[in-house]
């Protein structure tokens, strides 16, 4: 069968293509050929600038257009001669030297791939589409979702909520004040992805530039390859490796991804938690269908997609950051095959990300659910009356509510208030403790 959405193994190019097909620009095997011969031709035009060869005035941009044109029929090309050669980079390296000669500059051919490795090439390539895709997809769609978080909670700053440990009534909160627990975990976790350098490998078969050196002993390669990868390429060169950079600012962003995907998975099952509570309703469409069965049903399943999304994406993130760093003395294939799939959890990542979006916009607060529940749950108030008693002297005021409340009589305003009432204590002192409500109980959240 012919590839299309609906004949494609995996989700990502079939079901949900739409929604990620500006991925493809970063991650299709299109991009990284387009990325290989990125990096080829400014490692051609960095050789001439260091005077290795002499370039014709005016041609960079020209040879730049090869890659800022790059077509399908270009990859489609690289493809074939790839059959030929049984070598992806090798069929980049002979595409590039055929647009040389259609510049007119078939004299400079041999400057191509000269002294690299392949994995100079993919191991330049593949951090610079993953920092492009992380920079301009990323970056902007977690910064979007914190942003709303912090609209939300801003508009549910005065909200009194039930607070819920080991999932039995507590001491009631702020319903925006718990979303804003998300946003500081998210905004710190942002804040260490952005720390972490977008590592690349760039030194020769073993990563001692021995060919560079042995042809031009004189010129500081060292120096020149700070200046082409930390300067044109805007990634940071390691400068002891093998023949692959070592993996571990990737590993890093693999898992400081998946512990932002972790906290993510933590806030769609408080709100889905919340939904089921019936402190939230949901905005729906007249032509939807909940269940095929029950028709009443509104399913929370932006919240649920985001969360199945977010667990395939930090399985991978998980054996990416654990393989990638390990590698059998100066080198061995398991990487190839597994960086090839480094679009495949960020693809996940980002189905989630834009499914709590929409989630997040279906939302509507039952207000007077939330208060229901606290005006069911006066018990939550024996700890306010327990420590204000504490700092009064009153003898065992703890155990006094743990009767009280552990008796299996229903916990009212009534019961609170006639147990007051039944306390050796000043008239001041109780109506201290009477203005105390499940409702005002929320202690300092600003």
């Amino acid at each position: 069968m012919q590839l299309q959405p609906l004949t494609a193994i995996s989700p990502l190019d079939g079901r949900y293509r739409k929604q990620l097909e500006e991925l493809a620009a970063y991650f299709s095997e299109f991009a990284l050929i387009r990325y290989r011969v990125l990096v080829e031709i400014e490692y051609f035009i960095a050789l001439a600038e260091q005077k290795v060869f002499s370039l014709p005035k005016g041609k960079a941009p020209a040879l730049r257009k090869i890659y800022q044109d790059f077509s399908l029929e270009n990859a489609q090309l690289i493809k074939e001669t790839e059959k030929i050669t049984n070598h992806d980079v090798k069929a980049v390296e002979y595409f590039v030297k055929n647009e040389l000669k259609r510049l007119g500059l078939e004299d400079k051919l041999e400057w191509v791939h000269f002294g690299l490795t392949s994995q100079d090439v993919n191991n330049t390539a593949i951090p610079l589409l993953w920092k492009d895709a992380v920079e301009q997809l990323y970056m902007p769609a977690i910064a979007n979702l914190v942003l709303e978080l912090k609209k939300l909670a801003k508009s549910w700053m005065k909200v009194p909520m039930l607070a819920r440990t080991h999932g039995q009534p507590a001491s009631p909160t702020i319903l925006g004040k718990e979303v804003m627990v998300f946003v500081e975990r998210l905004e710190g976790q942002i804040r260490l992805l952005g720390d972490v350098p977008f590592a690349a490998k760039f030194g020769g078969a073993t990563g001692n530039f021995n060919a560079h050196h042995v042809a031009f002993p004189k010129v500081n390669w060292e120096k020149f390859a700070d200046k082409f990868v930390n300067g044109a390429l805007g990634l940071q060169r390691m400068r002891y490796t093998t023949q692959v950079e070592h993996y571990d600012n990737l590993a890093a962003h693999f898992d400081t991804l998946k512990r932002i995907n972790n906290i993510l998975v933590d806030f769609c099952r408080d709100v889905w938690t919340y939904i089921s509570l019936d402190y939230f309703k949901q905005k729906v469409k007249k032509d939807e269908v909940g269940s095929s069965a029950m028709p009443h049903k509104v399913n929370p399943i932006d919240f649920e997609n985001a969360e199945g999304n977010l667990g395939m994406a930090n399985a991978l993130y998980e054996h990416l950051s654990a393989k990638l760093p390990i590698s059998r003395l100066q080198r061995d294939l398991t990487d190839s095959t597994v960086l090839r799939n480094v679009g495949v959890p960020f693809g996940h990542s980002m189905l989630a990300l834009r499914s709590l979006q929409k989630g997040l916009g279906k939302l509507i607060l039952n207000e007077a659910k939330l208060k229901e529940d606290l005006e069911n749950n006066w018990a939550v108030v024996a700890e306010a009356i327990q420590t204000v008693l504490r700092r009064e002297h009153y003898p065992q005021p703890y155990e006094a509510l743990k009767e009280l409340t552990r008796g299996g009589d229903q916990i009212n305003k009534q019961t609170i208030h006639k147990f007051i009432e039944g306390l050796k204590i000043s008239a001041a002192l109780k109506k201290e403790l009477k203005a105390i409500t499940p409702s005002s109980y929320t202690g300092i959240w600003n």
